[in-house]
């Protein structure tokens, strides 16, 4: 909180603020709920970066904000050498409904596009993912989003043979089955974890901190079923909303291997046995 002293908040385009307070929410950036006589307001700050680190995520959030409720991008900058991006306030409510939830991911990935990929790349600590326009969207996985972890493992010395090997079996077997099978660009959030959606204080959902991206619909599915907040109801209604293909199940491995083998490269070995249990199915 000593970062932002009274001389760092009067540079904000914000006029007349009362109090700035740290809030949840802020797991990479930091995250602080800014308050005026007429309203509220969410910020979060990176220290020692430039106002375009922000960039993904508003563009993310104007995609997502023209179909289904999501926060809205108010102002973007830097200050003192740090960057900051200002969102409207959402006040939480802690019961919603996960029907409605389903339908609101529906309607989202019914936004389609012609092409795989987004209008800009996401850069992480852990991870650059590009996001180049392709028309396969095997070739936009494999080379976009599978190479690049393999290479970010192989530096951090988690990748071995056995893991290449089966590695490569999955890689093969993921483009074999899409030589066949067409896939649409869907709208996805890419990072669609219960962290990432929220309710209102009237129970109605809506998605935050996205990495979109248009891509398979089944690559957001994928990330529903890894580590739970999504129940039989999620899914129901969005099966009456947007029904999914025959033969989901089998097709889910390739994109949870996606988020585990992040998880690997974030956090370590803890989550190899996760992804070896994957690969050994390949």
């Amino acid at each position: 909180m000593s970062r932002l002293n009274h001389q760092w908040i009067s540079q904000l385009p914000i006029k007349k603020i009362t109090n700035v307070k740290p809030v949840s929410g802020g797991d990479i950036n930091e995250a602080y709920q800014i308050t005026t006589p007429d309203k509220k307001y969410f910020m979060k700050v990176q220290p020692n970066k430039t106002a375009k680190y922000f960039g993904h995520e508003i563009n993310g959030l104007k995609a997502l904000g023209k179909a289904i409720r999501a926060p809205k991008p108010l102002y973007n900058g830097q200050i003192n050498g740090d960057a900051y991006l200002v969102l409207n306030w959402i006040d939480a409510g802690y019961q919603g409904s996960q029907s409605e939830l389903g339908q609101l991911v529906a309607k989202m990935h019914s936004q389609t596009n012609d092409k795989f990929g987004f209008v800009d790349n996401h850069e992480t600590g852990a991870l650059n993912k590009t996001n180049n326009w392709d028309d396969n969207w095997s070739r936009f996985y494999v080379e976009q989003r599978l190479e690049p972890e393999i290479e970010a493992c192989e530096k951090l010395g988690r990748w071995n043979k056995w893991r290449q090997q089966h590695m490569d079996n999955m890689i093969s077997a993921f483009r074999k089955y899409y030589q066949n099978h067409e896939v649409v660009p869907s709208l996805c959030h890419g990072d669609l974890w219960s962290g990432n959606y929220m309710f209102d204080t009237e129970g109605h959902p809506l998605l935050i901190d996205p990495d979109a991206v248009y891509g398979d619909r089944e690559y957001d599915l994928a990330m529903t079923t890894i580590f739970g907040g999504f129940n039989d109801e999620f899914y129901q209604a969005y099966q009456q909303t947007f029904p999914f293909d025959d033969g989901l199940q089998d097709r889910l491995q390739w994109y949870r291997f996606f988020y585990l083998c992040l998880h690997l490269i974030l956090f370590g070995e803890t989550y190899g046995g996760s992804v070896d249990s994957i690969l050994g199915g390949f």
